[in-house]
């Protein structure tokens, strides 16, 4: 099974050139996608991201997204609000704050005209999280070190005990 990550990442690696007039899928369909078409409550929501209904109710009331209400006042999330969701939840798994989520959608809300100042934030935060990840994986190359030392294998869950008088 292909996931909205996969297909993103086929999308950039592909080169995809806009200026040329290749379509590419919006946004909503790809990361939507495991979601089919929606409408979900927010049980299934908070299921499908590993979030928290509160977290999503948060969400909302905040004004990071719009959910629509069945006739019994439940909130139905179509799937552009389950796509804006999926796309906040990554941008806070990256570690942006709420404050510059919440710049980025008003910016969103705003319309043409601000997509010079969406780059820029997107840009930025890319930024970050790519240094991040660099001290991620020089984090991990310490751990693997470690587990080597102690006679260890990657990628093993071995739980083997080590002589107290081991060092660190």
């Amino acid at each position: 099974m292909t996931t909205a990550h996969d297909r993103l990442r086929t999308l950039i690696d592909a080169g995809a050139d806009l200026a040329a007039g290749n379509a590419l899928p919006s946004l909503d369909e790809l990361l939507a996608g495991p979601a089919g078409g929606g409408p979900l409550t927010v049980a299934e929501m908070a299921d499908l991201l590993g979030i928290s209904g509160h977290t999503l109710r948060y969400y909302e009331r905040i004004g990071l997204v719009r959910v629509d209400r069945d006739g019994a006042g439940h909130r139905r999330y179509s799937r552009p609000a389950i796509a804006r969701i999926m796309f906040v939840t990554r941008l806070r798994l990256s570690g942006m704050s709420i404050a510059r989520i919440t710049e980025y959608i008003g910016l969103v809300e705003q319309g043409a005209g601000t997509e010079p100042a969406r780059l820029a934030l997107l840009r930025a935060h890319r930024a970050a999280v790519a240094a991040q990840i660099e001290e991620l994986e020089a984090s991990l190359a310490v751990i693997d070190y470690k587990i080597t030392t102690y006679g260890g294998t990657l990628g093993s869950c071995d739980t083997g005990s080590i002589d107290e008088g081991e060092q660190q």
